[in-house]
């Protein structure tokens, strides 16, 4: 006696969907996460009624030097989100990009109504970058934008000159910390 299995549809998953997808399941790696934070946000902005954009600034050789890859990957989504990522020749001169992305509230001809913004890089690079990343925090984000700071430790040094921890420099500059256990945590 054969029995009838009841058949139950597949789910229509592409792998553009960890972008695409506003609910439902999404299958992502924790650098996809961090792809997908600022398309949320622009999403949340907007069922807001603000009308926002975004900035991403880091350094290519860092750690989360897959995360650029995975950037420039998304690039189609980015730009229908209005998410400008523009890769730095240091740590430094990313966190000053994303500082200056906070001041556009300040533009009378500003085409936005604020900025947010994610930066990126390797732990000696929090120590390079430490001057913009302490003073971004003193003075704090525009009304409608707000900065991530995602740093890409090397505790057992296979990419830096030397080991690195950055939570006790955040801490130093009164930054808030952060430690995702799950990819969920990270969104």
């Amino acid at each position: 006696m054969v029995t009838a299995v009841k058949q139950f549809p597949l789910d229509n998953y592409e792998l553009d969907d960890r972008y695409r997808r506003e609910s439902g399941r999404v299958f992502l790696t924790g650098t996809q996460a961090l792809v997908r934070i600022p398309l949320m946000q622009r999403t949340m902005d907007q069922a807001a009624g603000l009308n926002t954009a975004g900035f991403v600034s880091g350094y290519r050789g860092s750690s989360l030097g897959a995360y650029a890859l995975e950037l420039w990957r998304a690039s189609r989504y980015l730009e229908e989100s209005k998410v400008t990522f523009l890769p730095a020749v240091n740590e430094e001169l990313a966190a000053t990009a994303i500082l200056g992305s906070q001041q556009v509230e300040s533009d009378p001809h500003k085409e936005v109504d604020g900025v947010f913004g994610i930066w990126y890089g390797k732990g000696p690079g929090v120590d390079r970058a430490g001057d913009a990343l302490k003073h971004g925090n003193a003075y704090g984000s525009s009304k409608h934008g707000g900065v991530l700071v995602v740093a890409g430790d090397d505790h057992g040094c296979v990419s830096s000159s030397m080991s690195h921890q950055s939570d006790v420099a955040f801490l130093s500059w009164l930054m808030l910390n952060l430690n995702p256990a799950n990819v969920a945590e990270y969104l």
